[in-house]
């Protein structure tokens, strides 16, 4: 047993590549009153983990060093904050991170962005959801307000964020188009989509027309080329094009920022403003009430988590070479406890 003082994780020192992953001992989280400390069964990898760790966002959102990797927890309550009410100890929890990393055997979270495990899952499909089911919801019920009959278009279907926003839009009664390669496209049926375009043969734009949403997840000229197949009064949903004036609020951005960020995104906006469709660059937030409403979703069947691989602590390095292929299906997950 590691001293109370330290644990187990998985971290950088300085912004690189793979090869500067390290796995060793850090100091252990400290609880303020409005948090809860969680002993972390498992942890999910997502794409937003390398570009962190390539220093993608460092001019906007830098971090401090060393550095935790990793956004997905799922595991039990060991410890709560002074004005916690909601959660207590023993509690099986899943959340998107808010402080602390969650490659390490804990992680400490507000209370706000917790939530209990749905309970017909185990720890590691529990760690696939939370970004990749925030991603979503944020985007298909809070932003596009997604209802019964609309056509909305899903890109890449087979990655982490697509499978859950194939469940949830269909859920919600849309009809669902996506765009994946040829081999996945019995997958993605399965999962709900209704229109499946095999990106290496076809031009999306060619096939589909007159649609109400799009979520886009891969930005630069897939972006561009989504303005063509919205309606007037459609919305272009992007987690990876250029980010919006939203965008500098959110992270509370210096006044420098606030005027920077916006430019970036004048040109999508632009071409979006003249077809009469509104951009909107998503970036997720944490959020514990809508973790509990996607549980309930998982728990009816209405959404399941889409696992393509679990891999031990000790093989971190060659789970995060996986997902960097951009080949998984779904979501790779790090098994935390040995």
């Amino acid at each position: 047993h590691l001293p109370r003082c330290l644990m187990k994780a998985i971290y950088i020192e300085r912004y690189g590549n793979i090869d500067g992953v390290q796995i060793g001992k850090l100091p252990k989280p400290a609880l303020q009153p409005d948090d809860v400390l969680i002993h972390i069964h498992a942890a999910g990898i997502n794409p937003l983990d390398l570009r962190v760790l390539e220093g993608e966002f460092k001019a906007i959102l830098p971090v401090k060093f060393p550095f935790i990797l990793g956004n997905d927890l799922a595991g039990v309550v060991v410890e709560v904050g002074d004005r916690i009410k909601k959660f207590k100890i023993g509690d099986e929890v899943y959340a998107k991170t808010d402080q602390t990393g969650a490659f390490a055997e804990y992680a400490v979270v507000k209370a706000s962005a917790l939530s209990l495990k749905p309970r017909n899952l185990s720890m590691q499909q529990a760690a696939s959801l939370p970004l990749v089911a925030l991603t979503s919801w944020q985007a298909i019920v809070e932003i596009a307000k997604v209802q019964t009959g609309q056509k909305v278009l899903i890109h890449a279907g087979s990655g982490g964020v697509g499978t859950i926003a194939i469940q949830l839009a269909k859920h919600l009664g849309a009809v669902v188009a996506t765009t994946t390669s040829g081999k996945n496209a019995d997958w993605v049926k399965a999962l709900g989509a209704d229109i499946i375009v095999d990106y290496k043969t076809t031009d999306f734009e060619d096939v589909i027309q007159g649609y109400d949403v799009v979520f886009d997840t891969q930005g630069g000229k897939t972006l561009e080329k989504s303005l063509h197949v919205l309606k007037r009064g459609g919305r272009l949903i992007s987690i990876s094009g250029p980010p919006d004036s939203n965008f500098a609020k959110t992270i509370k951005a210096n006044w420098l920022l606030q005027w920077i960020i916006p430019l970036l995104s004048w040109s999508i906006r632009n071409k979006a403003k003249k077809r009469g469709i509104e951009y909107s660059f998503l970036f997720m937030q944490p959020n514990g009430n809508q973790l509990s409403e996607i549980a309930q979703l998982v728990e009816s069947g209405a959404i399941q988590p889409v696992v393509d691989q679990v891999f031990d602590i000790a093989n971190t390095k060659q789970a995060l070479e996986y997902v960097n292929t951009g080949r998984a299906k779904g979501k790779v997950v790090i098994n935390m406890i040995e």
